[in-house]
């Protein structure tokens, strides 16, 4: 995130959209692009919010009570194929560590006793409105050919 919001402050006025920042760095960088710079920062950004937004969409969908489902499911859906073999395995036992949802759910509420429905209901808010913006974002990467497959 530091590296998009450092190019934004960098020329506000240049930058005025991400969709400006990709323009500018694609003729900035040339062959370079877009492996480089906050394209690049952006793109794992993007990927790494649509990880949390799968996870609580699954979440909120009412799949079990063990986050670590929610989580491998996420995973599934929005990392793995960006992964080496290696942060593939780590990821895999990290998952042991994770809370349960309920758990989730009353951090998520900063502690206060909530019903579980209400804080659902919050969730589903929440991703209602940011799904259309992530969605946004992967439709410019994929119009402007800046997607990367390669493993990290």
């Amino acid at each position: 995130f530091q590296k998009i919001r450092a190019v934004y402050d960098s020329n506000p006025t240049r930058f005025k959209t991400l969709q400006n920042i990709l323009e500018v760095e694609k003729e900035m960088h040339g062959s370079a692009w877009p492996r480089t710079g906050a394209t690049l920062a952006l793109m794992w950004l993007k990927r790494g919010l649509k990880f949390m937004l799968v996870l609580l969409q699954s979440i909120s969908d009412g799949e079990p009570n063990l986050i670590r489902v929610n989580a491998l499911k996420a995973y599934e859906i929005a990392l793995k194929k960006y992964r080496g073999w290696m942060l593939q395995k780590l990821f895999m036992g990290s998952v042991y560590a994770l809370p349960y949802k309920s758990d989730l759910l009353k951090a998520l509420e900063k502690g206060k006793e909530v019903k579980e429905e209400e804080s659902i209901e919050k969730i589903h808010q929440f991703l209602s409105r940011v799904m259309p913006i992530l969605d946004a974002i992967y439709e410019m990467y994929t119009r402007m050919n800046a997607e990367l497959s390669y493993k990290a």
